[in-house]
């Protein structure tokens, strides 16, 4: 994955979240990713804090992310989602916004900021 793009680890990120393929998720993290609340604690660390982390939220069937932008700056890119979740309190959407950086073709930091969390009215 050396030769790959910074955008195109990230969309191969988005694509492999997207599909809930947990294997071609980790693919485009490096082993020793880490994971942070932008500006603020971190989340997790290498792969095996990562996938149960991520597993945990392919169990939402209706998990689905949709990019808004993306910004790319060397190898820092930004995405700026919309990201549909099954929340306790129902079904909703909630603005993202990641900042992934990019080492060797993989991510190898990455940070989130939670924006706006919206819920679908009950029919």
């Amino acid at each position: 994955m050396q030769d790959i793009s910074p955008p195109a680890v990230v969309q191969a990120q988005l694509d492999a979240f997207n599909a809930k393929d947990i294997d071609a998720l980790m693919a485009t993290y490096a082993t020793d990713a880490e994971q942070f609340v932008l500006h603020g604690e971190r989340l997790a660390q290498g792969h095996e804090q990562l996938r149960p982390r991520y597993l945990a939220r392919f169990a939402e069937p209706d998990l689905h992310a949709r990019l808004l932008t993306r910004t790319v700056m060397g190898n820092i890119v930004t995405d700026l989602e919309l990201i549909t979740r099954n929340f306790e309190e129902g079904k909703g959407t909630l603005e993202m916004l990641c900042v992934y950086e990019i080492v060797d073709g993989r991510i190898q930091r990455a940070s989130f900021a939670s924006g706006a969390k919206t819920l679908e009215l009950a029919a």
